[in-house]
C-alpha cells in the first residue's frame, strides 16, 4: 500500500502501520471512527486486526469482529463501531475516560492512533 493505492475499496483488504507510545497491556478494546466525509463514504468492515509490538517487549495481537456499515445511510446508521474484548474485571475507565487510553481512529482519508 502506498502513494495511489485506492483505500477502502470494494474487496480491497487494507493495511494501515503507525508507531505510538509503548503499550504495557495487550490491545483488548477498539474504537473504530470514520468521519463520514467523501463521496460513497460508506464503509463495511468486516474486521480490524492490531498488532502491537516493541523492543524487548513481546508480540501482541488482536482481531476484533466488526461485520458493520459505518455510514449514516445503512443499518445501524453509525459511524463508530466499538468493540471491548477486555475481561470483566479489567478496569473499565481504560477503555472509557483514562488519559493513557489508546483509541485507533481510522478516517476514509486517513489513519491515525491517539
Amino acid at each position: 500500500m502506498g502513494p495511489g493505492y485506492n483505500y477502502f475499496e470494494r474487496g480491497n483488504l487494507d493495511i494501515f502501520s503507525g508507531r505510538g507510545e509503548c503499550l504495557y497491556e495487550p490491545i483488548c478494546a477498539i474504537n473504530l471512527t470514520s468521519d463520514g466525509s467523501g463521496p460513497h463514504h460508506g464503509w463495511y468492515v468486516n474486521y480490524v486486526e492490531v498488532t502491537s509490538t516493541g523492543v524487548h517487549t513481546s508480540c501482541s495481537q488482536q482481531q476484533f469482529e466488526i461485520e458493520q456499515w459505518l455510514a449514516l445511510d445503512t443499518s445501524p446508521y453509525e459511524l463508530t463501531a466499538i468493540r471491548n474484548y477486555c475481561p470483566s474485571d479489567f478496569d473499565d475507565q481504560r477503555v472509557g475516560g483514562r488519559p493513557d487510553r489508546k483509541v485507533i481512529k481510522l478516517r476514509t482519508s486517513t489513519i491515525s492512533s491517539v
